[in-house]
């Protein structure tokens, strides 16, 4: 099979799995998956461009999608006017008073000469920074988690719509782009701090400061309500029970012979779908731009021999922090459509496993450096993290049918049948590693 026909025939298998599901489980199941598979197809793409395209190894994919997330509830979310004037400002205040401290520190350490004075103002600034820090920060942040702890307890966030909050959906669109730009300036700090050495230094500190930012959301209780979750954010498509009250829609949906229930819930999840597949082929399209430009052609260069390319007098660190802020920032993206879809904000559901390493085996089994084989990758990849365990399931209780109910092999491989998804997605890696190493749709 030639290259330019595989990736055709692969994306209608794709297309051939999803009508399975539909007619299978039905059209609600099979929107689902979809719209989950289109934000996974973004952050693969996103993947791709930092390693695909200049090799940089990102495992700390969640901590950019968690950004992402957290700017949906700081955008769409109204702000909680008591908590505000408990200690809003106080908290912001306290967080000045941090960043001062630590740039009071960095300019005594550079415009000093070497020596114990150097040393000792130093520290001296440090603790009395500290101390002004905690005694500002601690009593506004115990101030403004007091107010409604059970509703509440945060600041909230930029939705002025009072109590119509909810008819804002248009809110949530902002928080796309937002987001990405959060995961960006979370991206520009890594880089400069790690890019310009060895590439495992990245891979450390992308992890150290993914996981430091799912501890700052699931710890600071004034920011998203941390473990508290929130939810009830706004949505940019119609809710069910207004579809369903609108009698024009009820008219609609009894022409196709549905009920009114059935068809609110299929409609707002094509909306879903056809809002996330507009983003998906913007940057799809971008990113392809990207790709066949001078400055894709750099980065492939600096990608295949950075030595090669700094003699030709390129700047590859900036290169290189330019790329890995862009595939950031997609990632971004992704991650507040996420939250928007689910409809709430659980700092805990954010796991390595989910948003790191199954990003990087869609990004790997679709083709590394291919911008179609990652939201290829993307597709199949959710497809069999879904179905894989039912049909493991299935396949369990054909297996155990003549087995008497309550033996314990039959016990044992019917609760194994849980584990299918990890199984399924190793074997699936190993075989697209043995058999085609530079994925489905390879890099031309």
């Amino acid at each position: 099979m030639t290259q330019s026909m595989r990736a055709p025939l692969l994306f209608g298998l794709i297309c051939i799995l999803m009508i399975g599901t539909g007619v299978v489980q039905g059209p609600t199941a099979m929107l689902t998956i979809l719209s989950y598979g289109l934000i996974s197809a973004i952050m693969a793409l996103g993947v791709n461009l930092q390693w695909g395209f200049a090799g940089l190894f990102n495992v700390g994919v969640m901590g950019f999608v968690a950004l992402g997330g957290l700017a949906s509830v700081l955008i769409t979310m109204p702000p909680v006017g008591e908590a505000w004037a408990a200690g809003g400002l106080r908290v912001f205040a306290g967080l000045a008073l941090g960043a001062a401290t630590i740039v009071a520190a960095v300019l005594v350490q550079t415009r000093m000469a070497k020596g114990t004075v150097r040393n000792l103002l130093t520290i001296a600034v440090l603790v009395v920074g500290f101390f002004l820090f905690r005694g500002v920060y601690d009593g506004a942040v115990d101030a403004i988690e007091a107010v409604n702890p059970a509703g509440t307890g945060y600041l909230g966030g930029l939705n002025f719509g009072g109590e119509n909050y909810q008819d804002w959906g248009f809110m949530a669109l902002i928080a796309w782009p937002v987001g990405g730009l959060f995961a960006a300036a979370a991206a520009w700090v890594v880089g400069k701090t790690a890019l310009g050495l060895r590439s495992d230094y990245l891979a450390i500190a992308t992890l150290g400061i993914a996981e430091i930012i799912i501890a700052v959301m699931k710890n600071e209780d004034w920011l998203s309500r941390g473990v508290k979750n929130v939810n009830g954010l706004p949505r940019p498509v119609p809710y069910e029970t207004d579809l369903q009250n609108d009698p024009s829609f009820i008219e609609r949906a009894a022409s196709f012979g549905m009920d009114p229930v059935t068809a609110s819930t299929i409609w707002t999840k094509v909306l879903y779908c056809g809002l996330f597949a507009i983003f998906l082929v913007a940057l799809l399209w971008m990113a392809q731009k990207a790709l066949n430009s001078p400055w894709g052609r750099m980065m492939r260069a600096i990608r295949d021999n950075e030595v090669a390319a700094e003699a030709m007098g390129k700047d590859v660190t900036a290169r290189h922090l330019q790329i890995f802020i862009l595939g950031s920032a997609i990632c971004g993206i992704a991650g507040a459509m996420l939250t928007t879809l689910d409809g709430l904000l659980a700092p805990t559901s954010y796991q390595p496993l989910r948003f790191t390493f199954l990003i990087w085996v869609m990004v790997i089994v679709g083709g590394s450096g291919n911008n179609f084989g990652s939201v290829l990758g993307g597709f199949l990849i959710w497809w069999l993290w879904v179905q894989v365990e039912p049909m493991g399931l299935a396949l369990m209780d054909l297996i155990t049918a003549g087995m008497a109910d309550g033996s314990a092999l039959k016990v044992h491989l019917t609760d194994a049948a849980a584990h299918m998804r990890l199984l399924t997605m190793g074997i699936i890696l190993l075989l697209v590693l043995r058999f085609s190493p530079r994925g489905l749709v390879p890099e031309r």
